[in-house]
């Protein structure tokens, strides 16, 4: 219990006070409604406030206010989820690569790989590629020519990182990603085809930034697109070429967002949100897109910001499309009807 405490307040998430036996020993994370003997839980939210009487979990993280219902040790911190998930961290046994090159691994002559860093099966690392203290490149990763990648960071199996790619310190990178393709680039020519724009500029991830599962980062046409420090990537998101995402940024899954958007600190972009007005949009700090919602034009004030259609039963849902379609008539005539009314 200690080591989870000191854990707590190291990582900023508030003091952490045990009350009961703080000599217990605690082997794993649990539901707090399936939580047995040996394990700690959480209670984060009411909705699971019933099962913490009857909690059979040796240890919770819990509120003040929750701490008198606790029936076994309760760890009371200001936010029970954000403990949790520092806790989280000490449990984590995910595999790692141990250091060195494996004999199927291709690194070219002119790659710098550091005697610390990790180089799974059959990846490949191309020239003047300079590999960091630490990283873990996994089975079948593509390195591109001149892609950095920093200390600590962990590239899964898979994953390509095209040429000119900066990878920052500490960052994670999961399977199919790719990162640096070409931005889409055309131009109609006086033929009626389409010219291509080389995409000249590279891509940078700062500091601890995740990028999810199958997830896409394009490179910029002539300056890079740039993913700021702590920004976490959700799987299948689609980032255009020259973005600019600002620090501590959340983009869930299947988010797309077009070419040249500058969006601001601070900012979550809910599942199936996407920005798609005539670029450049810019997006100011601390903004919240709802599910599924579009942003069209740019933002200036921090807040929540929706636009998607609730779910309704289908017949509903038709006759409310159809008035939608009549919507613009129903003005004409209602700004009749006042003209007449005022005579």
């Amino acid at each position: 219990m200690a080591q989870i405490a000191a854990a707590i307040e190291e990582a900023g998430a508030g003091g952490a006070d045990v009350r009961g036996d703080d000599s217990i020993d605690i082997g794993s994370l649990g539901p707090i409604d399936s939580a047995t003997a040996g394990q700690i839980t959480h209670l984060s939210g009411q909705a699971y406030r019933r099962f913490l009487p009857n909690t059979k979990a040796s240890a919770v993280l819990v509120k003040e206010s929750d701490a008198p219902d606790c029936p076994c040790v309760a760890v009371v911190v200001p936010d029970p989820y954000l403990a949790f998930a520092v806790t989280s961290q000490l449990f984590d046994d995910s595999p790692r690569l141990c250091p060195g090159i494996d004999a199927t691994a291709v690194v070219d002559t002119t790659a710098s790989v550091h005697r610390s860093a990790a180089v799974g099966a059959y990846a490949s690392i191309a020239a003047d590629a300079i590999i960091g203290a630490g990283v873990q490149i996994g089975a079948g990763a593509r390195v591109g020519a001149g892609t950095e990648i920093g200390t600590g960071s962990i590239i899964y199996p898979n994953v390509t990182l095209y040429h000119g790619v900066r990878i920052g310190k500490r960052c994670v990178v999961h399977s199919g990603a790719v990162i640096g393709a070409d931005g889409f680039g055309f131009t109609p020519n006086q033929r009626g085809e389409w010219q291509a724009i080389a995409q000249l500029g590279g891509v940078t991830l700062g500091d601890d930034v995740s990028v999810g599962a199958c997830s896409t980062i394009d490179r910029g046409a002539i300056t890079d697109t740039v993913v700021r420090n702590g920004v976490k990537i959700d799987n299948q998101v689609q980032i255009g070429h020259n973005c600019d995402i600002g620090e501590h940024t959340l983009i869930c899954g299947r988010v797309g967002i077009v070419g040249s958007t500058r969006i601001g600190r601070h900012c979550v972009f809910a599942g199936g949100a996407g920005v798609a007005g005539e670029h450049p949009v810019t997006i100011c700090d601390n903004v919240q897109v709802s599910a599924v919602t579009t942003i069209s034009r740019s933002i200036d004030r921090p807040g929540v910001y929706s636009g998607a259609v609730l779910h309704n039963t289908a017949q509903r849902w038709r006759r409310n499309a159809l008035r939608f379609a009549q919507l613009d008539d129903i003005a004409k005539r209602l700004a009749r009807l006042e003209r007449e009314r005022r005579r």
